[in-house]
């Protein structure tokens, strides 16, 4: 029942075993370099032998071995861990460093797959040997058996039938090599299988950078990520201080298929000393980092019970910071460093990346400086740092645009007219999250001295106080004969506008609409499942437009012209494309436009 409700995984117990003999090799080496005496003449290594006639797997080690009153403390006691004790006995702390086990229940999940176990073991610089026997229900015998020839550990496990559809076989060959290449691989001794060692023991991210090749990381990177294509970058990392660990991490060239609709996918792997723990620990890295690919390895991480569960504490705190700090710093180098490649890594996952500007306030700034965008000064790209040393004297802040996933069409918006004929450069933002950058940045960086002003709101303009004067005077002048107009749109789309106003700061395009949420923001709010209500906007018209001027008349003339209503109802749909939203009736909007088409052609 204990190990049931502690482990998840039955392959765990292969990987407790091998964890076991490592250390028992660990705590030999260690013993006899205090003590010279001990020392024997035997290669270190851990053995895996499987007998599907008898059917029993075995897990030798000729590590330090245990002795009878050992075997009662650490195997007949559960929870007693023989790696604490040999922690509080050792002369050198620095053996901490080296050891992984620390419950002293790892030995029991074998109980997960086998009816009956017996641990074989003799105690180095002893000549006794010893058998101890359970069969997992709480009972054990201990008896003196045939001596080893030399010191060290057998386990032996009777596994049990497994019936169960899809369920795995522990004596098959493909197996054992599986769940060893999964978690076991790193581990620093050799793994005997077969005659063969089956574990590679290059635990990459801990060798010195001199001993590694750039083709070496590219071919773990593989390995790891089963990714057939070279990484476009890889961070080491390397940290000493009240936490100890290593990593080395990955990005990807390209995006995988599924990244935006899988957000379990790939990640970062824990290793504990070379073991691996879990995949994609979602506690080392956050969620807007997790393209990144790789493994972070620790020397002192508090795990629950099982190992198999990371518990959040202080330890994780300081090794995800120090992993986001050293990644922040190396995409900023490569920022600086090689602009053709950091463009590469943006287009993969800079819609990624700017999330954090909305979820991690700590770091929106890093992130905001780290971002790319494209203007409607040029197709190349630019940060806000650039963008900020090209800003006219009286600019009042980044003047940014947001809008369709299409640059082009967002190109094509009205809204741009008035700022790009007044030299103005624009921000074109086109990824869904930076509606919400933009909406949210007052509480996201509310000291920071970049304004990043959206013109779709009514209060950007880029007009001076004094042009802002002599606009509303031509407003004024316009309103007696705008009026009918207006009545004939307000009457038409009463259920759809807020109000209908003529413009002038229009210049090229007949119509625009503003206020309300803009479109890509209730589409983001309705893909999370939030309730949309219903959205009026004002529709401006373009006081100088000749479509805008031809209207005005007829409606003066004769405010029941058919043709008035058909044009503004084509107009408005117009409006509704340039937004990024489709016509309402789009079957009608193709009708009216032929209509006007024939109409043009003198049919």
């Amino acid at each position: 029942m204990m190990i049931n409700s502690v482990y998840s995984n039955k392959d765990i117990f292969l990987r407790e075993l091998i964890s076991n003999a490592s250390d028992a090799l660990d705590k030999r080496r260690i013993e006899t370099l205090q003590n010279s005496e001990l020392a024997e003449n035997t290669k270190p290594e851990i053995k895996i032998d499987i007998n599907s006639d008898a059917k029993t797997l075995s897990v030798s080690d000729n590590g330090i071995g245990m002795t009878r009153d050992e075997l009662i403390n650490y195997l007949g006691t559960i929870a007693k861990s023989g790696t604490k004790e040999f922690l509080k006995a050792a002369k050198d702390d620095s053996t901490k460093q080296e050891l992984i086990g620390q419950f002293g229940v790892g030995f029991y999940s074998v109980f997960m797959v086998a009816d009956k176990v017996e641990v074989v073991t003799r105690k180095l610089g002893t000549a006794e040997t010893y058998k101890f026997t359970s069969g997992g229900d709480g009972s054990y015998t201990i008896e003196d058996a045939p001596q080893r020839d030399e010191c060290g550990t057998t386990v032996t496990l009777f596994i049990r039938e497994n019936k169960e559809d899809g369920a795995k076989n522990y004596l098959e060959e493909w197996t054992i090599r599986e769940i060893i290449s999964k978690y076991s691989d790193f581990i620093s001794w050799p793994v005997i299988f077969k005659d063969n060692t089956i574990n590679s023991q290059k635990a990459i991210w801990q060798r010195p950078d001199s001993e590694v090749s750039e083709d070496d990381y590219k071919e773990f990177y593989k390995h790891l990520t089963h990714d057939w294509q070279d990484p476009l970058m890889h961070i080491k990392i390397n940290a000493e201080g009240s936490t100890n660990f290593k990593g080395l991490l990955f990005v990807p060239s390209q995006a995988p298929f599924d990244l935006f609709m899988n957000r379990e996918s790939g990640g970062v792997s824990l290793y504990i000393n070379r073991v691996f723990i879990m995949n994609d620990c979602k506690y080392l890295i956050p969620e807007y980092m997790r393209f990144i690919r790789g493994v972070i390895d620790s020397e002192d991480l508090p795990l629950n019970i099982s190992r198999e569960i990371l518990q959040e504490d202080a330890f994780i705190r300081v090794i995800r910071r120090s992993t986001q700090r050293k990644i922040f710093n190396e995409f900023k180098k490569l920022l600086e460093k090689d602009r053709e490649k950091y463009i590469k890594f943006w287009l993969a996952f800079g819609k990624i990346f700017k999330e954090g500007i909305v979820q991690d306030h700590d770091h929106a700034k890093n992130i905001l400086d780290l971002a790319l965008f494209r203007t409607t000064n040029s197709d190349e790209w630019t940060t806000i740092s650039e963008y900020e040393a090209r800003m006219k004297p009286d600019q009042q802040g980044i003047f940014c645009l947001t809008g369709r996933d299409s640059l082009a069409a967002l190109k094509a918006s009205p809204k741009l007219e008035q700022f790009i004929n007044k030299g103005y450069e624009v921000l074109l933002m086109t990824d869904p999250v930076d509606e919400v950058i933009l909406s949210d940045l007052r509480f996201i960086l509310p000291d920071d001295a970049k304004k990043l002003l959206n013109i779709s709101d009514d209060e950007v303009s880029a007009q001076t106080d004094d042009e802002k004067k002599d606009a509303e005077k031509k407003l004024k002048a316009l309103e007696k004969d705008f009026e009918p107009l207006k009545k004939i749109a307000k009457e038409i789309f009463a259920d759809k506008l807020e109000d209908v106003r003529p413009s002038v700061s229009l210049t090229n395009s007949p119509v625009c609409l503003s206020g309300g949420m803009s479109f890509q923001m209730e589409n983001i709010m309705r893909s999370v499942g939030q309730f949309v209500p219903p959205q009026k906007r004002i529709l401006e018209l373009n006081a100088e437009h000749p479509v805008i001027k031809k209207l005005v008349e007829m409606a003066k003339n004769n405010d029941k012209d058919e043709k008035v209503t058909d044009i503004l109802k084509i107009l408005y749909d117009q409006s509704l494309i340039l937004e990024g939203a489709a016509p309402d009736d789009p079957a009608d909007f193709a009708k009216r436009v032929n209509e006007v088409v024939a109409l043009a052609l003198g049919e």
